[in-house]
């Protein structure tokens, strides 16, 4: 399963719009996109960008699971779902709990990064979480949940098991 939600991040320029879609296994970030829109182009983008990166998923396999944002219960991002044999699943309206491993991501990002500095632009915004989350989030920031692993140690620890108890 793979979860995804919005954040709104501030610079000097007003607010841009980051879309993350995390695997709720591992915690890895595999797609994210930013802009200065919050739209279904964002979440395709993100998407098209965790297909790229999972590269032997099987979309069929694939369960995306967001809130019910206008974004998320569009036809756009309907029929691209449908188009790669994705699954969309939708929280209930209005319960926050139900997406909370997003929340969760977001907390983390927002207090150990972004607000950690003031940004004059959005492109310094995105240029410094898109840092964080390949430089370090995904690579170096451990998880209790996944036995004080990084997310992408995780995920070699787990093939390197795969494939011995093949």
């Amino acid at each position: 399963m793979w979860i995804t939600d919005f954040t709104y991040l501030r610079s000097g320029e007003g607010w841009g719009y980051l879309i993350a879609i995390r695997d709720a296994h591992s915690k890895r970030v595999l797609g994210y996109a930013m802009g200065d829109e919050q739209n279904t182009d964002l979440v395709t983008q993100a998407l098209a960008m965790a297909m790229d990166n999972r590269g032997n998923a099987r979309p069929e396999a694939v369960v995306l699971h967001a809130d019910r944002g206008c974004q998320f219960t569009s036809t756009q991002l309907s029929r691209f779902a449908t188009n790669i044999g994705a699954t969309l699943s939708m929280g209930r309206t209005g319960v926050c709990w139900d997406n909370a491993m997003a929340e969760s991501f977001w907390a983390s990002l927002k207090i150990e990064k972004f607000y950690r500095r003031a940004y004059a632009t959005r492109r310094q915004v995105y240029s410094d979480i898109s840092a964080w989350i390949e430089g370090f989030y995904n690579h170096k920031r451990i998880h209790s949940s996944i036995g004080m692993q990084s997310p992408i140690e995780y995920e070699l620890a787990l093939q390197q098991h795969t494939a011995q108890a093949a």
